[in-house]
């Protein structure tokens, strides 16, 4: 990164420490300090209001409320006071006649939930909580028995309008173009261009998932469907405490993680460890008939594809919170992972002509990968003065590098018709380097009762290099000889800065939070090939730019309403424009082989797309019965699409993916939370959607119509000798696309565990896809071929995991749940 970079940010560290030192020094009253949490779930409580008064002074009044972190401190001279700790829903506490005459730290004030406040709409549960805010809906993942011993993966398909597809891909409301944030920022943890490591952190990690949909302007413009905002856990009580978890399982399935934290006065240490071993066995199966404009050599060929996979991984997470003065703190964290895998794939090709195999072969495939990431943050918080004003500073430095070796042989097992093709070996090498560096500062300045003003810049600098090299068997020597014409380097660069500001504000019964962001994008990439333009051209089909240089500037403004028509009752508005970026990978011209026939291919003409979406949403409670409900519409432009095309005159059916001129989205969610009695929780989802999308590509027309729908359903019934039985419905309705349809996929998953020595342990079992019926069915039709196809990314699973929780507090969330009506996992699809 250039000096010219660093300035700013070198300007901005110096004005926050002056500001510190200005803060520190204002005022030699004695201060009142405290950190405010729930008890239930030991997570901060910002906003949280303290009132301070005087016993026999009824015109004196002071007070604040509390920073993101649940922290407070209020300056105030000598004398006797009452102090007043309150947050809506949760029950109020009361300090009296406390005499200051130092400073009075409070300690930690843990608030638990009344059942008589209902101005702010939150569902509780004992598996996941649902908070509804302004912009935002936070799930904080709770005992969800039917993810214990899984992965982040496994508990985002759990949480409402969310879905991780069999290749690990998540959809949000259906579209796959989801911003995946780590505690409020791009990270390491989230994969290396993808979602990957989400497989493979475990879900006792995540204190909560904020699913945003309609995101304010204080967060990134990428990701058209929203975003899902992944809160790693972070314990704040004082002391030493922390939690173990022991899990195996089938197929080969065994970990540990280890959640601790050690807290004092001054310091807050806290650390997330895991190890993970699994096997994770898939299969595929490929059926493709060839017509008369294809000009292949047979008239249909099978594909039987058998996956095995091995994955090894470590993780930890270290950091530290040192409370620097009243005002200010900053913490430091370290991420760190390792992973080895090995994916052995075994694929059967048997070759057609006038409905006989005349031709057979066996691929082997054998991909050997090892990926360390390593991340290092700084967050610096000042709280400049009693009424709220904020300033925050954050940087952020990872390196990621993953390298992977492929080696591949093929073997004929039959041939009848003295069928020619030299069936060469081949060894891939292709080595990933990403760094990325973040640079970010917000200021929050309340004025009056319920108003509050907001402004920020975010700078986003990324780098990836992917060298990529194939060796390949020579017909006439055996030897492996390097392809000039595929190996390449490829350098791309994304480079994001963004100014925001938001104000917001309440009156009556009407709330409402206006933003606008504008955000510079610039994306560069260079190949380096041994082929020139022209003959890339020649080679893929479309023209190549083997070294742009791209910027767009955009403004994206967000709007968010919420109208209270009741104590129980409210609606919301929102609306948002959001871009989608091209990832490293959809733009590399450079095929990537999962057999002989089939290949996908990224586009470097690739544009970003932007959308204009609107969401309407309404809730109502009852006593025993709460109903969640939304509508939505998004018009994208250039919207991409995944194209599959027969290379001329071959049999290699080529994806690629390009820009469409639009896609128009609508949809509606429907949630419903029923507790008919203490020991019975149902809860059910239902998604539906619609979406056109319009456009050509190379003169054929793609416009196409696809209505599809997904449904979730929940029990938990609590039985005697504190044992709970869990099961979980997942319903992914057919859908159409631009070159065919996909069928419906069920899914269920069983869970039974039992409470422990005295509940600071749990024995969990659970069973994943109890049918072993989680497959993709797709038929795909195109003017040279017709194929069907079933793919299958992890079997039927059984695992057994172990709990054991030290020194933390006991939750009382049955009372809780007897008292209030609510409670289970996932919560609802709460759009409110």
């Amino acid at each position: 990164m250039t000096i010219k970079k660093f300035l700013p940010f070198s300007f901005l560290l110096i004005l926050i420490f002056c500001l510190n030192f200005s803060a520190s020094a204002q005022s030699k009253n004695y201060s009142i300090s405290g950190k405010v949490i729930d008890d239930d779930l030991g997570v901060p409580l910002e906003y949280a209001t303290i009132s301070i008064t005087k016993p026999n002074d009824a015109d004196f009044i002071d007070g604040g409320v509390t920073d993101v972190d649940g922290n407070f401190s209020i300056p105030v001279p000598s004398g006797t006071y009452n102090i007043k700790v309150e947050f809506i829903s949760f029950e109020s506490k009361n300090f009296n006649n406390r005499q200051v005459n130092s400073d009075l730290n409070l300690g930690t004030i843990e608030l638990g939930f009344s059942s008589n406040s209902l101005d702010e709409v939150v569902v509780r549960a004992e598996t996941t909580e649902v908070e509804v805010r302004l912009d935002k809906k936070i799930h904080n993942i709770g005992k969800d028995l039917t993810t214990a011993g899984g992965t982040v993966a496994d508990a985002l398909n759990n949480v409402p309008s969310v879905t991780v597809d069999l290749d690990g891909g998540i959809s949000l409301r259906g579209n796959q173009n989801v911003r995946i944030l780590i505690n409020g920022k791009p990270s390491a943890l989230a994969g290396f261009g993808g979602t990957d490591i989400l497989g493979q952190l475990p879900a006792e990690a995540i204190e909560r998932v904020e699913v945003i949909t309609s995101p304010s302007a204080r967060y990134d413009a990428e990701g058209t469907a929203g975003i899902l905002n992944i809160i790693l856990r972070k314990e704040n009580t004082l002391g030493f405490n922390g939690s173990v978890t022991l899990n195996a399982g089938y197929p080969d399935n065994a970990g540990i993680s280890t959640n601790l934290n050690y807290r004092t006065d001054k310091f807050n240490f806290f650390n997330t460890s895991g190890f993970r071993y699994f096997d994770a066995p898939g299969n595929g199966f490929f059926d493709t008939r060839y017509n008369e404009n294809s000009r292949s050599d047979f008239e249909r060929i099978v594909e039987d594809r058998e996956i095995t996979r091995l994955n090894r991984g470590f993780n930890t997470n270290f950091g530290v919170e040192y409370y620097v003065n009243d005002q200010s703190s900053l913490t430091a964290s370290i991420f760190l992972r390792t992973g080895e895998d090995e994916d052995v794939t075994t694929n059967i090709t048997d070759n057609y002509l006038n409905g006989t195999k005349v031709f057979g072969t066996t691929r082997r495939e054998n991909q050997m990968e090892e990926d360390n990431s390593f991340q290092f943050a700084l967050n610096y918080i000042n709280n400049l003065d009693d009424k709220g004003q904020k300033l925050t500073a954050d940087f952020q430095y990872e390196k990621d590098k993953e390298t992977q070796t492929t080696i591949i042989g093929e073997n004929e097992d039959y041939n009848t018709i003295d069928y020619e093709r030299f069936l060469f070996g081949e060894n891939i090498s292709q080595k990933e380097t990403q760094n990325e560096f973040l640079i970010q500062a917000d200021y929050v300045l309340p004025f009056g009762e319920d108003s509050q003003f907001e402004a920020g810049y975010r700078g986003n600098f990324e780098n990836e290099v992917t060298d990529y090299a194939i060796r390949q068997e020579s017909e006439d020597t055996g030897e492996l000889v390097l392809n000039e014409n595929l190996t390449n380097i490829f350098d791309y660069s994304e480079n994001v800065q963004a100014l925001y500001t938001q104000y917001g504000t309440k009156f009556g019964d009407f709330s409402f939070l206006l933003g606008l962001r504008l955000e510079n994008t610039n994306l560069k990439g260079e190949i380096d090939s041994e082929l020139t333009e022209e003959e890339l051209q020649e080679e893929f089909g479309f023209p190549i730019d083997t070294n742009f240089d791209n910027n767009y500037l955009g403004l994206f403004p967000t709007v968010n309403l919420i109208y209270e028509l009741a104590e129980r009752e409210n609606i919301t508005l929102g609306y948002n424009r959001r871009i989608n970026r091209p990832r490293g990978w959809f733009i590399n011209p450079f095929p990537s082989r999962s057999s002989v026939n089939n290949v996908f291919q990224g586009n470097p003409n690739l544009q970003p797309a932007f959308s204009n979406a609107f969401d309407l949403g309404y809730l109502k409670r009852w006593e025993k019965l709460t109903l969640t409900s939304s509508v939505y519409y998004q018009n994208e432009t250039d919207s991409f699409e995944r194209i599959e095309q027969n290379i001329a005159g071959t049999n290699v059916i080529r994806t690629i993916p390009v820009n469409l001129s639009s896609n128009e989205r609508i949809g509606a969610e429907l949630g419903l939370l029923y507790n008919p009695a203490e020991w019975l929780r149902l809860n059910g989802s239902f998604n539906f959607f619609q979406f056109n999308t319009e456009g050509e590509f190379n003169e054929v027309d793609y416009s196409a119509e696809n209505t599809s729908y997904f449904a979730r359903f929940s029990s938990k019934v609590s039985l005697p000798a504190a044992i709970d039985w869990q099961t979980n419905l997942f319903y992914l309705g057919a859908a159409e696309g631009v070159q065919g349809t996909q069928e419906g996929i069920l899914s269920i998953d069983l869970a039974l565990s039992k409470e422990l020595f005295n509940k600071n342990a749990t024995l969990s079992f659970n069973v994943r896809d109890l049918l072993n019926s989680r497959k993709r069915e797709s038929f795909t039709s195109t003017t040279t071929f017709d194929r069907f196809s079933e793919f299958q990314w992890r079997e039927r699973s059984f695992n057994i995991a172990f709990v054991y929780r030290f020194n933390q507090q006991k939750r009382e969330q049955d009372r809780r749940r007897g008292e209030n009506g609510n409670g289970d996992d996932n919560g609802g699809d709460f759009e409110g």
